[in-house]
């Protein structure tokens, strides 16, 4: 369930970063066909790798079961797909804001909070 949920973040987050794009874009008179692509083949690799990461984690478990070691292959499988997710999660945040920030430029708030994530996300 767990991954699912993940998962599930991963593509809101996605999705929300891809609106706040178009719209930015309409707000800016600036469609770029090829920036969309761009962007739409980005999200759908980090989806991939989400999946991948989450896959990881199961086939950790299945190993450690398979050798007797459960505690430590959950542990890494555990922790390489928390790793991808908090990394993912910071990222499109991040790059929400940003969007939301040329959408609404009298939020200065908007930009204080991103330069706090940035220097959280390095």
């Amino acid at each position: 369930m767990q991954y699912i949920i993940m998962l599930l973040l991963v593509i809101m987050l996605a999705l929300s970063d891809i609106m706040t794009g178009w719209i930015k874009a309409h707000i800016k008179n600036d469609y770029c066909s090829s920036v969309m692509r761009v962007g739409g083949l980005r999200k759908f690799a980090e989806i991939g790798v989400m999946l991948t990461a989450c896959g990881f984690e199961i086939g950790m478990e299945l190993l450690g079961k398979y050798y007797s070691v459960e505690v430590l292959a959950g542990f890494a499988g555990a922790l390489t797909a928390v790793s991808v997710f908090v990394y993912i999660t910071f990222m499109e945040l991040i790059s929400i804001l940003e969007n939301y920030a040329e959408i609404e430029p009298n939020a200065e708030w908007v930009q204080q909070f991103i330069k706090k994530l940035r220097n959280f996300n390095k």
